[in-house]
C-alpha cells in the first residue's frame, strides 16, 4: 500500500506549514519519533491501516501513546490525516518528510556495514571520506553489525556501494580457483 506521491505532498505540505510557523526542528523530531514508533510495532501499522476502526478511535489510539511527546502542529497534522482516512499512510509520510528535511539541509546517509562494532576513529574516517566525495553535504553514518561478512566493511550511500569486505575476497579467489583452466585440469586428471 506505497503511495509515494501522496507521501511527497502531505510531507511538502507539513514541512511548508512548518517552516513557515519556524517550528522545522521539533517537527522533524516528532516525524523521527512517530516513524519509528509505527515501524516498529506492526501491531500498530496494522491498526492504521484498517478500515474497520474508525477514525475517531485511531485519533484516540495515537493521542494515548504520543500524548505530549509530540507537538501541536504534529497532533494537528495527525488528526488531518486520520479525518482525511489518510492515516495507514503515516510512516510513509513521516518518512518522505524526513527525507525532504535531510534533502533541504543537504544531509546524505551512509550506512556502514561491519562484522564487529566499528571503533569511533574508523567511523569518523569513513564519515570524513564520505564527505570528502559528497562536497557540500553533511555525511550521518548509520551502522550495522554483519558477522556473515567476516572482516572489514562494506559502506553504501545512495546507490553507490564499497564492498571491502572478507567475505567478497574469499568469493573472489573462490572464483578465481574455479575458472583457471589450469587449475581444473590439474583437479581433474
Amino acid at each position: 500500500m506505497q503511495n509515494p506521491r501522496l507521501a511527497y505532498r502531505y510531507a511538502k505540505s507539513l514541512m511548508d506549514l512548518a517552516q513557515e510557523q519556524n517550528n522545522l526542528e521539533p517537527v522533524v523530531q516528532d516525524m523521527q519519533l512517530l516513524h519509528a514508533t509505527v515501524e516498529s510495532s506492526p501491531e500498530l501499522a496494522q491498526l492504521l491501516r484498517s478500515p474497520i476502526v474508525k477514525a475517531d478511535k485511531k485519533n484516540a489510539i495515537l493521542q494515548a501513546i504520543f500524548g505530549n511527546r509530540i507537538g501541536k502542529l504534529s497532533q494537528a497534522f495527525v488528526q488531518l490525516l486520520t479525518s482525511k482516512g489518510r492515516e495507514g499512510f503515516l510512516p510513509e509520510i513521516a518518512a518522505a518528510f524526513i527525507a525532504q528535511y535531510k534533502e533541504m539541509k543537504r544531509i546524505r546517509t551512509a550506512k556502514l556495514i561491519t562484522a564487529a562494532p566499528a571503533n569511533d576513529a574508523l567511523k569518523q574516517a569513513v564519515k570524513a571520506k564520505a564527505e570528502a566525495s559528497l562536497p557540500g553535504y553533511t555525511v550521518e553514518l548509520e551502522e550495522k553489525v554483519d558477522p556473515s561478512i567476516i572482516g572489514g566493511f562494506i559502506l553504501e550511500m545512495g546507490d553507490r556501494s564499497v564492498d571491502a569486505s572478507v567475505r567478497r575476497d574469499l568469493a573472489e579467489v573462490r572464483k578465481q580457483f574455479r575458472d583457471n583452466l589450469y587449475i581444473s585440469q590439474v583437479l581433474a586428471s
